[in-house]
């Protein structure tokens, strides 16, 4: 069995990492960290999981454990490895955007491999140091992938996407609190979100001539989790043409799937699914980009990540159901 570690216990993130660990038939949970829950019942804070999980937070960490997940703050992360120093056989995965960028990759002498499969399952695969991917920036970038392959981000791209109110984190502020979000609707980091340099970086993996304007708008929605992203740009060709550069580009993609019919949040909620449309409106293509923003976006991926690097099926322990209804 794999013996896993988690940092950061307390937060929405690490929650679902918790629910789906347990769940993995490769896996078994050796601590969940939090320096302020310690001694207490992980049930005592992730409620659902009474009766089913009787481990306690701790305080204490096994540094040679074989995988560790770092559910930390941004910039946490960083100094958490500063003050713990774990085994060379312990592979590690990075929820944070400490490691995302290409500049920020190598830390302490290791080498963090960016953790979106569907761009570079081969170096996933490989890899002991894993940058997994921002919310946003997954939705996007899966998005945009099949056009970068083809050399066809030629022009600006717009982007308007609203996330659930869980991609705020767990710890209270103005704009998470009930009354605030309930009925409510808001821009926040137009044009500046920090998710836009990975999303440039990884476009231009596959195209490398890439230097055209990414406009986004990102928004908070009146729901608790879930991505929804539209994007559109200028596109010569028919859309089964669009199709087709889709449909080949995710052929052999285990969770990011190509609709021919519109699509909605609902279906991917609670799974570790993508899911893509294209509509043709004269010369502009537009594509919509779905995700649940705790899995695809965050924990789920990064068991799909560490699946990879133990050389498992991507799907074990991913096989979950949408909240359709």
């Amino acid at each position: 069995m794999i013996k896993a570690g988690i940092i950061g216990g307390a937060g929405y993130t690490a929650g679902e990492l918790i629910r789906l660990l347990i769940h993995h038939s490769q896996v078994e949970i050796d601590f969940v960290y939090s320096t302020s829950n310690a001694g207490n019942y992980i049930y005592d804070v992730h409620q659902d999981l009474l009766g089913t999980l009787d481990l306690k937070f701790t305080g204490q960490i096994n540094t040679n454990v074989d995988v560790l997940f770092l559910c930390l703050g941004h910039g946490n992360s960083k100094k958490f490895l500063e003050q713990h120093q774990f085994s060379e056989r312990t592979k590690i995965i990075d929820l944070s955007n400490d490691f995302r960028l290409i500049k920020d990759a190598v830390y302490q002498g290791n080498k963090y491999v960016y953790g979106l499969p569907e761009l570079q399952q081969q170096k996933i695969e490989k890899a002991n140091y894993i940058a997994n991917p921002g919310c946003f920036a997954t939705t996007i970038q899966l998005g945009l992938l099949p056009l970068a392959k083809a050399n066809l981000l030629n022009d600006s791209v717009h982007i308007n996407a609203t996330t659930g109110s869980t991609g705020a984190g767990v710890s209270l502020s103005e704009t998470t609190h009930f009354s605030w979000r309930d009925n409510n609707f808001s821009v926040y980091k137009a044009f500046t979100h920090q998710h836009l340099g990975e999303i440039s970086e990884s476009l231009g993996l596959l195209q490398s001539n890439f230097s055209e304007e990414l406009f986004f708008i990102p928004n908070r929605g009146n729901f608790s989790r879930g991505i929804f992203a539209s994007i559109y740009l200028s596109f010569d060709g028919s859309i089964e043409k669009a199709y087709e550069l889709f449909e080949d580009f995710y052929a052999s993609a285990v969770f990011t799937k190509v609709s021919k019919n519109p699509i909605h949040l609902k279906q991917v909620v609670n799974t570790n699914n993508c899911f893509i449309h294209l509509e043709k409106y004269k010369s502009t293509l537009l594509i919509t980009s779905v995700i649940d923003n705790l899995l695809k976006g965050a924990s789920g991926q990064a068991i799909q990540n560490m699946n990879l690097m133990f050389k498992l099926n991507q799907a074990e322990g991913l096989q979950l159901k949408a909240n359709l209804f």
